[in-house]
């Protein structure tokens, strides 16, 4: 029940706790102005991802309630269109409530529960007494399972809508690149130190490698996240719900999203814990490492030009320098390294949220949904970055890798089964030592004919790995 003020800016809503002012034009009713005026904390309102989970579950739900019998079906037309108004975004400028709010999400769920039925009123619907935020729209449901399952929703449409193809992309980039650069040989590094030879292609491979493990991590975690605990209500008990509601709601949220979920079996741990979203950070952290370790790789690989490694060139994206004309920095790699921290600092308060169910409820949800969405997002643009913008218009510097590489020490390794690791050792000493090529320097100490050393230390031979000369012979 409203009523406007003389001078129209704002009307008085009531609720529970009695009467209170709301911004006319504002969509909201008593409960979400409660929280606006409790909660100015970060100034950042819930996620759109968020908010269209919070959308779908209602239009589902208002679908199911239908189907059982429990909610007209004009009343139910009207809070479905209403819903999948909010869920497509129509009206985000109507969720103002901050992220730090009330632990179970209340507010949260009040909002959407108090701006549908405001819309489905304003439609027409509901009859004299209108369409009412907790008679209708939370039919059937508690703020402690509908936040749970709107955080399991949101972050599994984010995954495989957004983080998944991204993920798909950069590894399709690095896998073309990675075939481009196949026969191209270079310097391997370990400890930051010279090491045995390898292509591109090869490096780039164990990228592409990281990649598919993380999409695997990711796709195992979904299997649990999907479980949805709507349904237990208040504690887990399911009170004042239908026990065919839950199960029917995750098969309309299916239909909805066209993305498998399922009713959970245990709701308890549904609503009490949250170590599936616990599970899910944990394998968005281990992305945010590889892409890390992608990132800084290509950093040291075009550091440079001249003093550093400079085996590539990463596309020039702006001046580097406010000081110093012409330098141009590695700024998508160094962009990623700082989004993928945020993700890891995301991870530790995830975790830390994780372990703050007491008995049948977890009072941090809005802070678990919001850092899980936005991790998401994070990495999602920044592989798709790393991609576009990096590593598809990479250039490798071919001149410097080849002079590098002549004069690896390291190269004397493919010697050790023909004449021992001790002479090996000192050859390659000498040869860092006097700034020579090992070739030179092994064809004095050994005897051995050039030929057959040149055979013997070929990097791109060497590159593909196993035993290449016999011992106290001549190679082959």
């Amino acid at each position: 029940m409203s009523k406007t003020s003389a001078a129209g800016r704002t009307r008085i809503e009531h609720d529970s706790m009695g009467e209170l002012r709301v911004p006319a034009q504002a969509l909201w009713g008593a409960q979400t102005q409660r929280a606006v005026q409790n909660f100015p904390i970060s100034g950042r309102p819930m996620p759109r991802g968020f908010i269209r989970a919070l959308g779908l579950i209602k239009a589902a739900a208002a679908d199911v309630n239908a189907g059982l019998g429990l909610l007209p079906a004009g009343v139910a037309r009207g809070v479905r269109a209403a819903a999948l108004e909010v869920a497509a975004g129509e009206h985000d400028a109507h969720f103002p409530i901050d992220i730090y709010q009330t632990g179970s999400g209340t507010s949260s769920n009040m909002n959407a529960n108090e701006v549908i039925a405001n819309l489905a009123t304003r439609a027409g619907k509901g009859g004299k007494g209108g369409v009412h935020p907790n008679d209708h729209v939370n039919l059937g449901q508690s703020s402690n399972d509908v936040i749970p399952t709107a955080i399991r929703v949101s972050t599994q449409l984010a995954v495989v809508e957004d983080l998944l193809p991204a993920i798909k992309h950069l590894r399709k980039t690095i896998d073309a690149r990675g075939r481009q650069l196949a026969r191209v040989v270079k310097t391997g590094r370990t400890h930051l130190m010279d090491a045995m030879p390898l292509t591109f292609g090869q490096e780039f491979s164990a990228w592409s490698a990281q990649l598919a493990s993380a999409e695997g991590r990711l796709d195992d975690s979904l299997k649990r996240l999907r479980r949805l605990p709507l349904g237990g209500t208040a504690i887990g008990t399911g009170i004042n719900a239908d026990p065919r509601f839950g199960p029917r709601v995750a098969k309309a949220l299916s239909t909805l999203t066209r993305t498998r979920f399922e009713s959970a079996g245990n709701k308890f741990e549904g609503l009490a814990a949250q170590d599936d979203a616990v599970e899910v950070s944990g394998q968005l952290s281990a992305l945010a490492v590889a892409l890390t370790k992608i990132a800084n790789d290509l950093r040291w690989m075009n550091a440079g030009p001249l003093a550093g490694l400079g085996e590539i060139e990463l596309p020039a994206l702006q001046p580097g320098s406010s000081i110093m004309p012409g330098k141009v920095n590695p700024v998508i790699p160094e962009a990623t390294v700082m989004a993928c921290a945020q993700v890891m600092g995301h991870h530790t308060a995830i975790t830390v949220a994780g372990q703050t169910g007491n008995f049948q409820l977890n009072v941090t949800l809005p802070l678990i949904a919001a850092n899980l969405l936005e991790s998401i997002q994070l990495l999602a643009n920044v592989s798709r970055l790393l991609a576009n913008d990096a590593i598809a218009g990479l250039k490798v510097r071919q001149d410097h890798i080849q002079q590098a590489l002549g004069r690896n020490p390291i190269l004397v390794t493919a010697l050790n089964p023909v004449i021992g690791y001790e002479k090996g050792a000192a050859i390659a000493k000498q040869a860092y030592k006097e700034n020579r090529p090992v070739l030179d320097v092994a064809k004095e100490v050994t005897g051995l004919p050039e030929k057959t050393l040149k055979a013997l230390l070929d990097p791109a031979v060497l590159a593909k790995g196993g035993i290449h000369g016999k011992p106290g012979g001549g190679g082959g």
